[in-house]
């Protein structure tokens, strides 16, 4: 993929990423109301199925995805599709949980509730793993040998078969 063409879709990658990162920073401070907070949690959401939809249309880009070769495609970006998949799940989850427990009082202290921080952690520390294995998959998927016809994607199919 050319790079005037790569650079734009980089930086759509990189916003969806800031929104998210601001959302898990910042959106405590906004539980006063019910509905505010629903509805930021329904934009991180929708913003990581965007990140996840944009990658996957970059996949269908590749040269390798068009010559059929999925499985050498899958194989490399595994880690980083289960981590996001991961991650979207543990932040409906909490963002479920939360609200369940705000809905009748918005100020209401629900960190003694059992159970909650451990899950807030998790998914936090998985905020994190997201962020990274992400960014890398944007990148990596930005190396032009991606799509065209070449060596390394000829060895890579003689392994397979």
């Amino acid at each position: 993929m050319q790079v005037e063409r790569y650079r734009p879709i980089l930086y759509l990658q990189y916003f969806l990423l800031l929104i998210d990162i601001v959302m898990n920073s910042f959106i405590e401070m906004l539980r006063f109301e019910n509905v505010i907070l629903l509805v930021l949690f329904v934009i991180q959401d929708v913003c990581i199925i965007f990140a996840v939809i944009v990658v996957f249309l970059l996949f269908f880009n590749t040269y390798i995805f068009q010559a059929g070769l999925v499985n050498i495609l899958i194989n490399k970006f595994k880690v980083g599709i289960m981590v996001t998949f991961a991650y979207f799940g543990l932040n409906v989850g909490l963002h479920v949980w939360e609200m369940t427990l705000r809905w009748d009082e918005p100020n209401k202290y629900i960190w003694e509730t059992n159970g909650f921080i451990p899950v807030f952690v998790i998914q936090r520390t998985g905020a994190v793993l997201y962020y990274y294995f992400y960014k890398r998959t944007a990148l990596k998927l930005g190396d032009p040998r991606f799509y065209q016809d070449s060596d390394w994607i000829r060895k890579e199919f003689d392994k397979r078969r």
